[in-house]
């Protein structure tokens, strides 16, 4: 089976989210053959380079959404109409309530592109510029919207351009051949299988462990962040998740709380399936299966250092639990400290609660064991792995606000460890009643709950084995794995849906040694409705130097959502 991975911002390179899970699931699979399609977010993240990759991984194509970016190509007179008819029923969609425009103007656009070329000087043309203020002054439009102004309607059209570069790639001759398209996120990552789907009939599998969308929602503000802009790109992905979600033939969200998330956007419940996140639970095998529970007097916090953690409500905890048993000891392990002056603000304003908190006994670092409270990081001589800052304590914390999957309370629960956690994200869902849960922004019931448990140890083991028998069950890397297996199987099961009419709808009908690697022939794009009734061809200022032939594009009419769903 071939298996078009869609990612962004992550795998196949070092750094990024999603990166570790596609990994793990490339490499459970050996007996398909999987063909990467990776969007980068920055110059740093390709410069970090790409983890090594195994051979079924048969081709690699990336796409910098960082970069600035022009085709070189201009519109005629006949071009520049279609374009602006289409652009504007996009914008009148993102502004309006009628998300059915918002469909229609983005296939058109992709219809666009793959006719003439890429879309980027278009969009960020004055014509661009003119359909968006018409759109935000129309009526339906939020009040925030209808306050548009020059600067913001720049700004947005901008942005608009790098979220919409998707439909300039060259990748869809590609795609149309895999047996399933996989993204690895919602939003903009699932935008080429979007339209492998649409033109192509090619099976759409999406996978959010994070929402994208959620994840826009909750993202802090930049300093000088435009109102306007902020609200008309929450209208587009908003727009973008609903599209996604009405289309795709399966979703499989890593959680219920991202379920919850999805069913709210117009996913159809039949469609969703929960795939947990697999995770290596070998790496915590020797500090779980240990007959002692680290140190009886010891509360350990891991993860990254930032506001949504609420590390200041845990230190104000701490200082209610050192009152009823005064030889505690708070022990914080930091993954990473969140990139931003904010969040290093936020480890300093953290280091000096705690002196504050603790004037006899100042934090420090260097000095494990005489202080109540230490500030540390995972990799130096007191800590080198997770397991060993796991290990370290009775009782595990985790004291967020907001959170998605608590990946460290798996961690945690692999290593056999007391649970302490605050009632957010799918915590309630993966602690499943192995750890005391307590509400979020209440420091006297976390530290409560916390020492409940500091004085009964026997409690303590009970429920860091029951975790860990829970953990063994639902969130290693076979169960993730398997579970995917399975997906694709029941994705290839249905047949393929190709309106070119090149199958016939049998599964494995066509034997892997008739597909030679490689293009012998001028391959076909997409189908377009009959109402276009134009041949067009892939620009070829984006095709790569092994796809520069032109693409001619048959007229037919695209299916149906149940057409494709069988």
């Amino acid at each position: 089976m071939r298996i078009g991975l869609l990612t962004e911002g992550g795998y196949p390179y070092a750094t990024g989210e999603a990166r570790l899970w596609c990994d793990r699931l490339v490499r459970g699979l050996p007996q398909h053959e999987f063909e990467l399609y990776a969007l980068s977010r920055s110059a740093e993240q390709e410069e970090r380079g790409r983890v090594p990759l195994p051979a079924h991984v048969t081709r690699v194509l990336t796409a910098p959404l960082w970069a600035p970016a022009d085709d070189g190509r201009s519109y005629g007179r006949r071009e520049r109409r279609r374009f602006a008819a289409a652009f504007t029923e996009l914008v009148r969609g993102i502004c309006g309530a009628d998300a059915g425009r918002f469909a229609d103007g983005l296939y058109a656009l992709a219809e666009l592109a793959g006719e003439q070329g890429g879309l980027c000087a278009a969009l960020r043309s004055e014509t661009a510029v003119r359909a968006v203020e018409s759109a935000c002054r129309a009526p339906g439009a939020s009040r925030t919207v209808q306050r548009v102004q020059v600067a913001d309607l720049l700004e947005f059209v901008d942005e608009l351009e790098r979220l919409l570069r998707p439909l300039s790639l060259d990748w869809y001759e590609d795609l149309r051949e895999v047996d399933v398209c996989h993204a690895a996120a919602g939003g903009v990552a699932a935008l080429p299988g979007l339209l492998a789907k649409r033109f192509f009939g090619v099976p759409l599998l999406v996978t959010e462990y994070g929402v994208q969308l959620r994840a826009h929602y909750l993202e802090q503000p930049a300093p000088g962040e435009r109102p306007a802009v902020r609200a008309l790109l929450a209208a587009f992905h908003t727009r973008l998740a609903g599209e996604i979600y009405a289309q795709a033939d399966l979703l499989t969200p890593g959680n219920a709380h991202a379920r919850r998330w999805q069913e709210r956007c117009g996913a159809p419940r039949e469609r969703l399936r929960t795939v947990y996140p697999g995770m290596e639970a070998d790496r915590f095998a020797a500090v779980g299966e240990e007959t002692s529970c680290g140190d009886p007097d010891t509360l350990v916090w891991i993860g990254r250092i930032e506001p949504a953690k609420d590390l200041i409500a845990l230190l104000h905890a701490f200082a209610e639990v050192r009152r009823s048993e005064p030889a505690a000891r708070l022990r914080i392990f930091a993954t990473s400290v969140a990139a931003g002056e904010a969040s290093v603000q936020y480890l300093a304003d953290c280091r000096s609660l705690a002196a504050q908190l603790f004037p006899d006994e100042a934090a420090d670092a260097h000095a494990v064991g005489e202080n109540p409270v230490t500030f540390e990081v995972i990799g130096a001589p007191e800590a080198p792995s997770a397991a060993d800052a796991y290990g370290a304590g009775r009782v595990v914390v985790l004291s967020s606000v907001i959170e998605g999957f608590p990946i460290t309370l798996v961690e945690a629960m692999f290593c056999g460890r007391a649970t302490v956690s605050t009632d957010v994200g799918a915590v309630c869902e993966v602690i499943g009643g192995t750890g005391l849960v307590v509400p979020p922004r209440n420091p006297r019931a976390l530290a409560e709950a916390c020492v409940s448990l500091l004085r009964d140890p026997e409690r303590a083991q009970r429920l860091g084995a029951a975790a860990r028998a829970r953990a063994l069950e639902l969130f290693t890397v076979e169960q993730n794995v398997e579970a995917f297996q399975e997906s694709y199987l029941r994705l290839l099961a249905r047949g393929p849906a190709r309106p070119d009419g090149a199958t016939t709808g049998v599964p494995f009908e066509q034997p892997p040694e008739a597909r030679v690697p490689g293009r012998w022939a001028t391959p076909t794009w997409a189908v377009l409705p009959a109402s276009t009734q134009s041949a067009s061809t892939l620009p070829a200022s984006t095709q790569s130097a092994s796809t520069q032939s032109a693409s001619t594009l048959p007229e037919g009419t695209p299916l149906t959502s149940s057409e494709v769903s069988g």
